[in-house]
């Protein structure tokens, strides 16, 4: 399965983390979760299109709704 192979690598990403000296990022690693994915890949996409046939959804809305987390840019009005 996916999130057992996830486990995994964090598990390796950490520990090579740690071997370095750098405790802060073996900490961060430890914080992710397998389910932070499917969100992240959703709002890394630009295209909503794209990124509704990325994870599959039937409709965009769906995808707009649930799984994109990043918030519009706009211009300082200053």
């Amino acid at each position: 399965m996916l999130r057992v192979r996830f486990i995994a690598a964090r598990a390796a990403a950490a520990k090579e983390a740690e071997a370095t000296g750098d405790l802060g990022l073996a900490a961060r690693i430890n914080e992710l979760w397998f389910a932070d994915a499917r969100p992240k890949a959703a709002s890394e996409i630009d295209d909503l299109r794209d990124a509704q046939k990325l994870l599959g959804h039937s409709s965009e809305r769906i995808t707009k709704i649930v799984y994109r987390r990043r918030g519009e840019r706009v211009k300082p009005t200053r």
